[in-house]
């Protein structure tokens, strides 16, 4: 039986979050579990005129081809993987894995020759999304793995998944469009502004240039849910360290105790409880991999928790996000690297991040009237 929710959830992430026009080629992409939010895409993208394309995956595969590839194959640029990323007009990625552990025993330096393999893939992604010729969008489907990893019952994880992204409200987009208009002015002020210093009482003090840099209002578009304002830090600028205060999650892994110490943009010492040799090898991406492409306040403040999933834990209200590897160009910010792994920074346990020395936010709580709250 259909679920109306995802039923929803498929109608705003076509209409409103990547906007499919007649005949757009639309590449909707996901896991076989997450089949019945794919068909309800699927149906809502040949409503609005344009062409579906799907590609499911399997959990598995991943896992196959990172212990038994050969090194050539480790290292192939798939050239139809390519020529789709230069003509698609619209991707809907959706995420959901059935064993979020599946590739923790894998070798780190195998994961690291396939990421640095498909770099120029990404980059013709993100240069395409910022130029406007691609819009895109990723969402979660809830699964038990996650549940799990979020420490919820499955009936609790799919509650807090759609109530993040305010499908429980009468209209979604309207909500969206109010929080957008509160992001909007946080944006305003820091648009122009030079300097971001972070400082937290877990020992983080980081400062960063922006000068010349572009502040983004995420408001449901590129990632759904949403609620963050981020931008990408001036490379070579970043100074100081930074103790993140949740586990660091990437291709499954968690690195626990993450602290990361900048000198000149780039990190110079990378520390970690648990899990530092992978931490290491993934800073050993490619030559961009040291340096910070992203920094972001989290302001979505219905996210409370951490779930062990960064398109929420990002989110968090009262939280920043620092991303080392590759920057979005539309921020301005210039850093290539085939790694973006983003890592969290709790400033509600107490902390602080100013501008120009003017503190924004608080303790978790943005200071200006009429910004997120």
């Amino acid at each position: 039986m259909r679920d109306p929710r995802y039923e929803k959830l498929a109608g705003i992430l076509v209409d409103y979050s990547v906007g499919v026009k007649k005949d757009q080629l639309v590449r909707i992409s996901g896991p076989s579990v997450a089949g019945p939010l794919i068909a309800e895409v699927y149906r809502k993208v040949i409503d609005a005129g344009g062409h579906p394309m799907v590609r499911i995956s399997l959990d598995e595969l991943q896992e196959v081809f990172l212990k038994t590839a050969a090194d050539h194959q480790l290292a192939y640029v798939n050239p139809v993987t390519r020529f789709e990323t230069e003509r698609i007009d619209c991707s809907i990625g959706i995420w959901g894995d059935e064993n979020t552990r599946a590739l923790t025993n894998c070798d780190p330096e195998r994961i690291r020759v396939t990421q640095a393999a498909r770099r120029p893939i990404f980059a013709t992604f993100l240069k395409r999304a910022a130029e406007g010729a691609l819009k895109w969008t990723g969402t979660q489907f809830p699964t038990q793995a996650s549940a799990q990893d979020a420490e919820m019952s499955l009936e609790e994880y799919e509650d807090f998944v759609l109530a993040a992204g305010l499908i429980d409200k009468p209209d979604p987009v309207a909500e969206w469009q109010s929080i957008s208009v509160r992001q909007q002015r946080l944006v305003d002020f820091l648009n122009g502004k030079n300097e971001l210093r972070v400082v937290a009482g877990n020992g983080t003090d980081i400062r960063m240039s922006v000068a010349g840099n572009r502040w983004i209002n995420c408001d449901g578009h590129e990632n759904f849910p949403d609620g963050e304002v981020f931008t990408g830090p001036v490379v070579d600028s970043a100074a100081g360290q930074i103790q993140f205060s949740f586990p660091a999650v990437h291709h499954g892994r968690e690195v626990l105790g993450v602290t990361l110490i900048f000198r000149d943009g780039k990190v110079v010492d990378a520390r970690a409880s648990k899990g530092e040799d992978y931490l290491i090898k993934m800073l050993e991406t490619d030559a961009g991999a040291r340096y910070l492409g992203e920094c972001a306040f989290g302001t979505n403040y219905g996210i409370r928790r951490f779930t062990r999933n960064t398109l929420f834990d990002e989110k968090i209200g009262g939280t920043m996000h620092f991303a080392v590897g590759a920057g979005y160009p539309e921020t301005g910010n210039k850093n290539e690297s085939a790694l973006h792994w983003d890592m969290v920074l709790d400033l509600r346990r107490g902390g602080y991040a100013e501008v120009d020395g003017v503190k924004v936010n608080v303790d978790g709580r943005f200071t200006g009237e009429g910004f997120p709250s």
